[in-house]
């Protein structure tokens, strides 16, 4: 690894599943600044990492161990063990490496940074808290079978668990680490992302539709149809948008809010196996990882349209923006 690494820049980390390496994008420059390799100390395999998120100068990476770049579901692989990759965000080297029961299909901080939740993916499912300073295992939380993504509410105080073998989402308290509500949704549900309009958006891969949760009342309120495979679903606040990726057509689908309903308003094409969405603070431009294309689309949310493609690594999958 280049140890003269130092991103003091605003950027974009994008995950190189198939190179197992971090696209980091100067996203003054519009270029990539640098790229660190994940495979860790001796050369300890981090195969096939999928999501990241960040807090403060850290980085987490979930590392499930196996492609799901074309669908998330992984019944034969039950039992494969994953790992949490955490970096320094600034320097892009590996600060520890904890190695999973189960394979994860990405490890997330919780609101405050005080901790790592990871979701296990297996029939027995769970959700494992670490504690983001010394890294020691402090819950253990039962959940449904094959949980895929994890994610939390925008005000923070509930975490969402997608379980695709179970077609529902379990609902945790964050203080108190309890299931408190599980929500039937649509045919396996891989992430149910989140939105700061008070809800959650959960697609549903096989169902080929979104399943919009209210947080305050944890109940389903409406059942987006798509006709294709979603690959995430992103809520634009600032634009009052929400877009989903549609991997096998290359493109994004967004839909506007209207008499209190989502309705499709357009598509724009992006590159092959569009995948993850991330848009800056001000809601002005949306970065999208295009894992068969090995790029990163710029868009300028306005206009919906591509204002640049970015090489990276191959097949990019998760990506976070950190101002």
């Amino acid at each position: 690894m280049d140890m003269s690494v130092n991103i003091d820049y605003p950027a974009a980390y994008v995950v190189n599943g198939e190179d197992a390496s971090l696209s980091i994008i100067n996203l003054t420059t519009g270029e990539v600044g640098a790229t660190v390799s994940i495979m860790g100390p001796n050369n300890d395999m981090a195969m096939w990492p999928h999501h990241i998120s960040s807090h403060m100068n850290h980085l987490a990476v979930g590392v499930p161990g196996m492609d799901l770049s074309e669908g998330h579901s992984a019944n034969s692989n039950m039992g494969m063990g994953g790992k949490l990759l955490v970096l320094d965000a600034q320097k892009g080297m590996i600060i520890k490496t904890i190695k999973l029961p189960s394979m994860n299909h990405n490890a997330i901080y919780s609101p405050d940074g005080s901790e790592i939740w990871i979701p296990q993916m297996d029939m027995d499912g769970k959700v494992l808290v670490y504690n983001a300073e010394n890294y020691s295992l402090t819950s253990t939380i039962a959940v449904g079978k094959m949980p895929a993504e994890l994610t939390f509410s925008f005000d923070g105080s509930k975490a969402y668990v997608a379980n695709g073998d179970d077609d529902n989402v379990s609902v945790i308290d964050v203080a108190s680490k309890s299931v408190i509500a599980v929500i039937p949704v649509g045919d396996n549900p891989v992430g149910a992302w989140t939105g700061k309009d008070n809800k959650m958006y959960v697609d549903n891969e096989d169902g080929q539709s979104i399943s919009v949760i209210d947080v305050s009342i944890n109940k389903v309120i409406q059942t987006i149809p798509l006709g294709f495979m979603p690959g995430m679903a992103a809520h634009n606040q600032v634009k009052n948008e929400l877009w989903v990726s549609d991997p096998m057509n290359s493109k994004i689908h967004y839909y506007s809010w209207n008499s209190g309903t989502w309705i499709p308003n357009g598509t724009l094409s992006t590159g092959l196996g569009a995948h993850a969405i991330a848009f800056t603070s001000d809601g002005a431009t949306a970065y999208i990882t295009n894992q068969m294309a090995h790029t990163v689309s710029v868009v300028d949310v306005n206009t919906h349209a591509v204002t640049k493609s970015i090489p990276v690594g191959k097949k990019p999958n998760g990506l976070v923006i950190r101002m």
